[in-house]
């Protein structure tokens, strides 16, 4: 599942919490106390932690889920919809998940302390083909050739993703997802921007900014400028091994089955955390996560 022994540990004890108090927030009014009645084919926190997280590693149906931990398909499906939002509570403290939005230059500090050098990249994931005509054509994506959906990630030279935006369709154009989420000029200047060349014009945003020649038929590129393009795509490269590191995961890498709204937002953010986690103590915990009506809950 990408962790090891030590952080499954870790990991596990910050989700116990994280699961009584998400079921204590979102209880129905009962005459028995919390706790009662039978405990299930998933009875302890670290079952919970480990179903959940082997599905989104191998990304099975609900089916071969249920099979794997001796529950029916359906029972499969609510476990899901029910831990999908406690571990994302788990894991949102705001040294594990990436920032969503970046509005000033001191959040921008905030969610990449120290770096010298941002990697701007935008990937895509296949998705169902929508029945809707005009569903599918808002998902088709021209340069895949197959219905999508389309995020746009920031990352520093550690490979670390500190800035992930809301994920879009796929036929939405990559430097229009940047602006929509109004980050360059938030940027400060000190920090170099390395970006494609899709997203021509972010050097107006950000001057300190490096961007590969792009040529045009008229105006082929020298071979001066195609060492330079080989070289900015050489240390550029950084971003794509992050996102590499995203699509190991089995709900990252297929096609999206789930029909629950929004949940490929879920998917593509639960991954992008640190390598190395760190969590701290339990009266530390604070939260990073978007406000409740932008907030994507599962009840």
């Amino acid at each position: 599942m990408g962790l090891s022994l030590e952080e499954l540990k870790t990991l596990s004890a910050h989700f116990s919490s994280c699961y009584l108090t998400y079921r204590k927030n979102n209880r129905v009014a009962h005459q028995r106390k919390m706790g009662a009645g039978q405990k299930g084919f998933l009875p302890t926190p670290l079952d919970k932690l480990v179903f959940i997280l082997l599905y989104l590693k191998c990304y099975p149906t609900y089916d071969l889920q249920g099979f794997l931990f001796g529950l029916e398909r359906t029972r499969a499906c609510r476990w899901v919809k029910l831990l999908l939002p406690v571990l994302e509570m788990t894991l949102g403290h705001e040294c594990v998940l990436p920032a969503r939005q970046i509005r000033s230059m001191e959040e921008f500090c905030h969610a990449f302390p120290g770096v010298r050098d941002v990697f701007i990249d935008g990937t895509e994931r296949p998705v169902q083909k929508p029945k809707n005509t005009r569903r599918r054509n808002k998902m088709y994506s021209g340069k895949k050739r197959q219905t999508t959906r389309k995020v746009v990630m920031m990352t520093d030279e550690t490979r670390r993703v500190g800035f992930l935006s809301l994920s879009k369709n796929g036929r939405r154009h990559d430097k229009r997802l940047l602006d929509k989420a109004d980050i360059v000029r938030h940027i400060t200047s000190t920090v170099t921007v390395w970006a494609d060349t899709v997203f021509q014009g972010i050097n107006k945003q950000h001057p300190n900014t490096l961007l590969p020649k792009k040529a045009t038929r008229k105006t082929p590129l020298s071979p001066e400028q195609k060492k330079e393009n080989k070289l900015i795509s050489g240390i550029r490269i950084t971003v794509e091994h992050a996102i590499a590191g995203i699509k190991r995961l089995g709900c990252m890498n297929q096609s999206l089955r789930n029909r629950r709204p929004f949940i490929d937002d879920t998917f593509i953010l639960l991954p992008s955390k640190r390598r190395t986690m760190e969590f701290p103590s339990k009266k530390g915990l604070k939260f990073n996560l978007l406000p409740k009506q932008e907030r994507l809950f599962y009840y």
